[in-house]
Formats: C-alpha cells, sequence, structure tokens
C-alpha cells in the first residue's frame, strides 16, 4: 500500500504542474489534489485553488531538496549588468534588453 504524504500547497494549478515536472525530472512521482477546481476561477475564494502536491513517503527527502531548490529560486532576484533593469528570480534573460547575464 501507498504512504501519499503532502509535500507542498501551490498557489495555482500552473505552479503545481511546474513543480510536478520538476519532481518527476528527479524521479518522484507526484499526485495532485485539487487540480481540477481551475474552472471555477472568480466563483471560489482564491485559497480554495490552491493545489496540493502529494508524494509517496520514500521519496520525502528527494522530493524536499527540489521543493527548497525551488523556493530559493523563487527569493533571488537580479539586476541586468547591462541596463541596470530588476529581474525576478524566473528570468534567465532580461527581459528589457535580452541580456544574459551569464555572458562575460
Amino acid at each position: 500500500m501507498d504512504n501519499w504524504i503532502n509535500l507542498y500547497r501551490a498557489s495555482h494549478t500552473l505552479e503545481a504542474h511546474a513543480l510536478k515536472g520538476a519532481l518527476e525530472a528527479e524521479g518522484v512521482v507526484v499526485r495532485l489534489n485539487g487540480d481540477g477546481l481551475f474552472g471555477a476561477l472568480g466563483d471560489l475564494p482564491v485559497d480554495m485553488l490552491q493545489v496540493t502536491l502529494l508524494v509517496r513517503g520514500e521519496d520525502r527527502s528527494k522530493a524536499g531538496r527540489v521543493i527548497e531548490r525551488y523556493q530559493q529560486r523563487q527569493g533571488n532576484g537580479w539586476l541586468c549588468g547591462q541596463c541596470g533593469e530588476e529581474n525576478g528570480a524566473n528570468f534567465e534573460v532580461c527581459w528589457r534588453c535580452h541580456h544574459d547575464p551569464h555572458d562575460s
């Protein structure tokens, strides 16, 4: 019998599916709980649209590391060295001038 645990509560279905993909890329099997409620957007309170990611108990450590990396990236924005624009952590290149911060 599988032992599923609550791993993370995503704000919306897009975040849940992005995390599901990252977890599956690491070999973690994921179930989503609440994913079908997205169609009720506007009819339900926003907190009801959150999606819970469930993983097997034996994958808890591996899955936790994936979530930890995700959360660290969320708070680490960066300034473009070319135009000085502030970019969110989810941007790999500057949204304004398209400069790649990894280029010399």
